[in-house]
């Protein structure tokens, strides 16, 4: 078993080390994590209009009349609905640092390359305005691809020294707006040429071809629960050795997922039915319940059940970050990474999650998920009541229950391993110090 780990080990790691290293994958994840305090802030204005209690509605109607809801979904139009130019700040803003060039110029070139490829409306008074819809979550992929693009160029024509250079007595903020201008009026043209060029095409925009082309495929392939077990057992063998798959995996499918997401709250907020069981809350808060890998029915098990002191101190350590699905102690200090027993639940885990979670929602055990863009730290249960009412709390609360019995067999073995070398008087187990996790693995009998 250790061998076929070292080998497996020596395939991936270089694998995942390069994904978490790629400068475009970097960016991406910058861009969401710059925009996803807006885009939670949104999703709890969503939730404010469409909270799971019987007679909410009414009740907010007496109070603030037939139109209470656009009280919140304002805020909800001007974050969640409008994500795509607010990832795009993040995305240009990382890969400019990265090619050490003005980030403020390359911000504002991606928006105006973003924008230059977006069709637009003239009513008939004459008034030009952007469709909304292709700022939302449908064109999340062109701003992507605009704001990588038009950086590149921007930092091209940067290195080559085409810039106009004003004399140091010129100020500093004066000598940046003339140095942007070369290189802004070829991002500008460039663009410009594409989106003419896509007007003699079938598809007339880039936002129609990149839909259908790319985005389409992706987001039906994204819907299947065998894609998303690849995915799953892939992000699982990552965290097996100490890499961050988390990290990794969530660079190339949180805009697939978030894609996916803002299609249930568009369904929601038009009181449509809700067109996707898995999106980003069905990964964030019911399959990885304690973390990656389901770990939190584990601490319980550490928590209550461990003889050995080391695992004694450690479940009282890792239980309040577990309720918030933050699982390194578990995973660094159980240890469940390169540890052979853990790592079969570990694996296991988060297939039955999934598996437990797509059932019981196609058969309309539990609604869908509501398109609430809650954060992953929210705790179970809460969660679950957030975003599928009563039935997906219940839910959460029987998954935590498997999670505890998955685990619990395997946790006893080491359990029991590190128990009787503590009794025995054995060296080569550190006990676990507070504030700091640190427990090493007994050795084989």
């Amino acid at each position: 078993m250790e061998k076929a780990l070292n080998k497996l080990s020596d395939i991936l790691s270089p694998i995942a080390f390069k994904l978490d290293a790629n400068r475009y994958l970097s960016a991406v994840k910058a861009g969401f994590f710059g925009a996803m305090s807006l885009l939670i802030i949104g999703s709890i204005f969503l939730l404010f209009a469409n909270i799971p209690i019987e007679g909410y509605p009414e009740f907010m109607e007496g109070v603030l009349g037939s139109n209470w809801d656009t009280y919140f979904m304002v805020p909800y139009n001007m974050t969640m609905e409008i994500m795509t130019p607010f990832v795009m700040v993040g995305i240009a803003k990382s890969l400019a640092n990265y090619y050490k060039v003005d980030d403020i110029g390359a911000i504002l070139l991606a928006l105006v390359s973003f924008f230059i490829l977006t069709p637009s409306i003239v009513t008939a008074e004459g008034a030009t305005g952007i469709p909304t819809l292709n700022l939302s979550a449908s064109g999340l992929f062109v701003g992507m691809i605009a704001a990588v693009l038009s950086t590149e160029i921007y930092r091209w024509v940067i290195q080559k020294g085409w810039i106009i250079k004003m004399p140091d007595s010129v100020p500093s903020n004066v000598a940046r707006s003339f140095s942007a201008l070369v290189p802004g009026l070829i991002v500008i043209i460039l663009f410009n040429f594409v989106r003419i060029g896509f007007s003699f095409t079938p598809y007339e925009t880039a936002h129609a071809f990149i839909f259908q082309i790319l985005q389409t495929p992706l987001l039906a392939l994204a819907r299947t629960l065998p894609t998303t077990f690849i995915i799953f057992i892939f992000e699982g063998l990552l965290w097996s050795f100490g890499i961050h798959g988390s990290n990794i995996i969530g660079a190339v499918m949180n805009p697939i997922w978030l894609n996916l997401t803002a299609e249930n709250a568009a369904a929601l907020k038009i009181g449509a039915e809700l067109p996707n069981i898995i999106n980003a809350q069905f990964y964030g808060n019911f399959v990885k319940i304690g973390g990656a890998g389901a770990t939190l029915g584990l601490a319980l098990c550490v928590l209550m059940f461990a003889k050995s002191q080391q695992y004694k101190t450690l479940g009282r350590l890792a239980i309040v970050p577990g309720l918030f699905n933050i699982n390194e102690p578990l995973i660094f200090g159980l240890p469940i990474v390169l540890n052979p027993v853990m790592i079969i639940p570990f694996l296991i885990m988060p297939l039955l999650m999934a598996g437990m979670t797509y059932a019981a929602m196609a058969i309309d055990l539990v609604p869908y998920t509501n398109g609430a863009n809650i954060p992953w730290t929210t705790p179970p249960i809460i969660s679950g009541f957030l975003l599928s009412g009563w039935r997906g709390a219940v839910l959460q609360v029987f998954q935590i229950g498997v999670s505890a019995v998955v685990y619990y067999p395997f946790f006893r073995i080491i359990d029991q391993k590190a128990y009787k070398l503590e009794t025995d008087g054995t060296d080569g187990i550190e006990q676990v110090e507070a504030g700091a996790v640190q427990a090493t693995q007994p050795t084989e009998a």
